[in-house]
């Protein structure tokens, strides 16, 4: 039986701790700084979210959120830094929502059509820089920065009206087409007033269990961790790194490119200028503030669902909605700052963990020698 490790256990837990306290604490300073009242923005928010048309909102966004946090965490299991997933999210509901309205087939065949489409956008997109890193050595950082400033453009020009762009009559909005109901992915109605808790939110929990399962009880998880820990020891023990760096772009991609399924399958139905934007640039921050981890995913996007959501009405109490960009930016520094803090406290504890073992290995020894 595995001997439970307390200090692991406190380790892992102190850092997303940390970086929560220490942000609390600097935006109630920035906000006293500005003159506002640091606690009545959090109360509202709290106050706002008890009522259940805004708890859907946030189940799912939450849903969103963490999909493209799962894509992010891939990447960073293998020590590479997807930064592309806000490219390959809108370009693969772009993408998925094109065939998805140009096709109308039996309600199965055709969510598989827009998810498969949506896979296999993301992957493409996130494999270019993988092809770059593997075969010129190109930062997947550089790369995945100058697709996502392609994939805006890119997004821009096909959904023009004089290419593949429907205008509504009498909107200046600009949409992709409605997909037939067939297409829609089904919800869970929450009652009058309340909304639609959208089906593919329970689809994006069952690949946190799948991304679980796959990284910890599989020698390709095995394989993708190992390399990400040092590719020369990886390639030492018959593992091809380039292989797997490209692989695990692909998947990171491909979830990626599901992150826009809930929206699109079970509310839009369309691709518009009014889908979300910034998800994957908020996805990172998920995934760093849950370490990775699919259960710390989970809460964390909970909380940045809760943040996005709940300050809806702070502009009317008088208070500015741009209060909880300020949260979300300190917490990413705070992220930072506290894991680096917990990672050197972890270094030195287990170094001393190792003196006191090398200490009583060599008491033992000296009692053997006294009683032979």
């Amino acid at each position: 039986m595995k001997k439970f490790d307390k200090d692991k256990l406190i380790i892992g837990a102190a850092g997303p701790v940390l970086a929560l306290v220490s942000s609390f604490v600097l935006t109630v300073l920035v906000l006293l700084a500005t003159g506002l009242d640091p606690i009545e923005p959090i109360r509202l928010m709290i106050e706002n979210a008890g009522y259940s048309d805004v708890q859907v909102l946030i189940i799912n966004y939450a849903g969103t959120l963490y999909l493209a946090a799962l894509a992010v965490a891939i990447g960073f299991r293998m020590n590479l830094f997807n930064i592309g997933v806000e490219g390959q999210y809108r370009l693969a509901a772009m993408v998925s929502a094109l065939v998805g309205a140009a096709v109308e087939l039996p309600g199965p065949l055709h969510i598989l059509l827009i998810v498969v489409v949506a896979i296999a956008t993301g992957a493409l997109w996130a494999g270019i820089a993988g092809v770059l890193k593997t075969t010129r050595g190109v930062s997947e950082v550089v790369s995945t920065i100058m697709l996502n400033a392609i994939t805006t453009s890119l997004v821009a020009w096909l959904i023009l009206p004089k290419n593949f762009g429907v205008q509504p009559e009498g909107s200046n909005d600009l949409t992709t087409g409605q997909i037939a109901e067939s297409g829609w992915f089904p919800g869970i109605d929450m009652g009058a007033g309340a909304g639609e808790i959208y089906g593919f939110t329970f689809v994006a929990l069952a690949l946190g269990v799948v991304y679980w399962f796959v990284l910890n009880r599989t020698r390709f998880g095995f394989d993708l961790r190992a390399t990400g820990e040092s590719e020369s020891a990886a390639r030492a023990s018959g593992v091809d790194a380039k292989k797997m760096i490209l692989t695990a772009m692909l998947i990171s991609g491909g979830l990626a490119g599901l992150a826009g399924m809930p929206i699109l399958l079970g509310e839009s139905h369309t691709y518009s200028l009014a889908f979300p934007v910034n998800v994957g640039f908020t996805a990172i921050t998920v995934a760093l503030l849950g370490r990775n981890h699919p259960v710390g995913i989970l809460f964390s996007a909970l909380l940045f669902a809760f943040l996005d959501k709940a300050s809806s009405t702070l502009d009317i109490e008088g208070y500015p909605k741009e209060i909880t960009q300020i949260m979300q930016g300190i917490i990413v520094i705070a992220v930072v700052v506290s894991y680096e803090l917990v990672r050197r406290y972890g270094l030195r504890r287990q170094q001393q963990k190792v003196g006191e073992e090398l200490a009583a290995g060599g008491a033992l020894k000296t009692d053997k020698e006294v009683a032979a």
